[in-house]
């Protein structure tokens, strides 16, 4: 009688069968090789952190993180992000060596879902960090980079959705006079309930021009034209410096020629905590969630001591995996075929192949219940069988 769990997997667990694996893969490598011909150097981070630096300074919920008691009773978790843990090493280790650095990364995070939720508990992320320049070049180059490495994957059909934390937090700041409700007002912002948003400031005892105000956040859409309206919407021109930013990344982003890729949604928030300035983030055709995000974050180094500007992002292997369609029948795998007798020419053949750099399996007949299941694994198949000058398909 089997074991009740024998073929199960813990809740958001996933295996990756070959041809997912693969694909994953070759989106690694394109990925990462863009990244590298940026200048950007990777680095590995451990899976279990301290609660306590990296648990709380990651901004993931509580509830979402799985923690666990090591044996000096202290408490650790497993990585719910990578931004935190690369923010702990550089402000540690590389911050002394120069300023500033570019980091890469390519690795497993973990987040805990309730059962209803139906999502990855476990997910590969590959990113990048740029850490001690506080520039608009770096949020410029860090999103035409997301562009690069996006296209050299293969992808031609996706958008970035630009917008400024910093900019919409002093507008509503302005209007509702202190933080608890700009938190509660942003909430509707990040779960993109418009209606309840539109109905929660509908509810609040404020004038109606700066009812109307919060309202015309939402038309704030589309390309750098909608600047001068969002400017309009300031009192006493405060956050203004904030949509020269993102005027400046504009310019800057034509100069890359990725002005196609990109426009700019002044309503974009994050669960994150940690970001402060520009965010972005990545769509692709055929997923309804992003496949990526990022932006700045300023103040996430000091609480490792470092007060040390940074910016970056992250992209969902899963979900480009997604955006990729539907996976090939098979592998591009060449098999030879032999018996015993024939090994020693089955072997010179495969030798000369995968010198000239195919992929390809050597198998012995009689290890082969049924051929027909068997080949059809394979793009190609050759036969070593019976005696020398006799090769025949059986």
């Amino acid at each position: 009688m089997p074991m009740p769990f024998m073929f199960e997997k813990p809740l958001g667990m996933r295996d990756s069968l070959p041809l997912l694996y693969e694909r994953k893969k070759n989106l690694r490598l394109a990925v990462s090789g863009e990244f590298e011909a940026w200048g950007y150097q990777f680095i590995e981070t451990p899976a279990l952190e301290y609660y306590e630096t990296i648990g709380e300074a990651s901004s993931i919920q509580n509830q979402q993180m799985f923690k666990l008691l090591d044996q000096q009773g202290d408490t650790v978790v497993l990585r719910p992000d990578m931004t935190a843990p690369i923010a702990r090493v550089a402000a540690s280790k590389l911050l002394k060596q120069q300023v500033p650095v570019r980091l890469a990364y390519s690795a497993n995070v973990y987040r805990a879902q309730q059962k209803e939720g139906g999502r990855a508990a476990e997910f590969e992320q590959i990113g990048i960090e740029t850490i001690g320049d506080g520039t608009i070049s770096a949020d410029s180059e860090i999103i035409s980079l997301l562009i690069s490495s996006l296209k050299k994957a293969g992808f031609t059909k996706f958008q970035i959705s630009i917008g400024h934390i910093g900019f919409i937090q002093q507008l509503m700041l302005d209007i509702l006079g202190r933080e608890d409700r700009v938190s509660q007002l942003s909430n509707y912002l990040i779960e993109r309930n418009y209606v309840g948003y539109r109905d929660h400031i509908n509810s609040l005892a404020l004038a109606n021009i700066d009812k109307q105000r919060l309202i015309d956040i939402l038309d704030l859409k589309g390309t750098e034209n909608i600047l001068e309206k969002a400017g309009a919407l300031l009192e006493h021109n405060r956050g203004a410096e904030k949509l020269n930013e993102l005027a400046q990344l504009m310019q800057q982003l034509k100069e890359y020629g990725a002005e196609q890729y990109v426009s700019l949604d002044l309503t974009l928030m994050n669960t994150i905590s940690y970001y402060s300035g520009i965010v972005f983030e990545v769509y692709a055709e055929g997923v309804n969630f992003p496949v990526g995000n990022g932006g700045r974050y300023n103040s996430l180094l000091k609480k490792f001591g470092r007060d040390t500007p940074a910016t970056g992002f992250a992209l969902r292997v899963d979900r480009l995996i997604e955006a990729m369609g539907t996976l090939k029948d098979q592998a591009e795998i060449e098999c030879v075929i032999f018996t015993p007798e024939r090994k020693q020419d089955a072997l010179k053949l495969v030798n000369e192949r995968r010198a000239g750099g195919s992929r390809i399996a050597m198998q012995d007949l009689n290890g082969i219940g049924d051929l027909d299941s068997f080949t059809k694994n394979y793009s190609e198949v050759h036969y070593f069988i019976g005696a020398p000058g006799k090769d025949e398909t059986p």
